[in-house]
């Protein structure tokens, strides 16, 4: 690969975490990390008391949104000109959490075509496994522009 095709790759990574934080769900849930490499991304998202149900640990929703979206960004690093849609997505649950700071890494498994398989596992800060999650991807005819935040 020449420089100037990572440099361009490397501008995209930064163009889609900037998509990412800009988003107003992403803003709305505040404290989120994300990090973008070639068919990777590393999320990290601070546990809040809203995010809890009843019993007092964190709802699932929350463990999907860390899972499809570490999935997603991973996926999307794959895709430079359109916007990638989430097909399926299928979770496991492992472990509740109260605290801390939940990683959630995905990764690239597969690509054919428009489509791209990713797997996801979400993690506490003691390294605990908490769920599991495994999403189907297409990329889209959404182009990748400035009106979606993607600058």
């Amino acid at each position: 690969m020449t420089s100037d095709a990572h440099r361009s790759l490397e501008d995209h990574y930064r163009k889609l975490e900037r998509m990412y934080l800009a988003a107003p769900i992403t803003v709305w849930y505040g404290g989120i990390g994300l990090t973008i490499s070639d068919g990777a991304a590393e999320l990290t998202m601070a546990v809040r008391e809203e995010f809890f149900h009843a019993a007092g640990a964190v709802h699932g929703s929350i463990y999907f949104r860390a899972l499809d979206d570490s999935a997603f960004f991973a996926a999307a690093s794959r895709s430079t000109d359109t916007f990638v849609l989430t097909v399926s997505f299928h979770l496991n649950l492992t472990r509740p959490v109260t605290k801390g700071t939940l990683l959630a890494r995905g990764r690239v498994v597969h690509e054919s075509g428009r489509l791209i398989v990713a797997e996801s596992e979400l993690v506490d800060g003691e390294g605990r496994l908490l769920a599991k999650g495994s999403g189907t991807f297409s990329r889209s005819k959404i182009p990748l522009t400035p009106e979606i935040g993607y600058r």
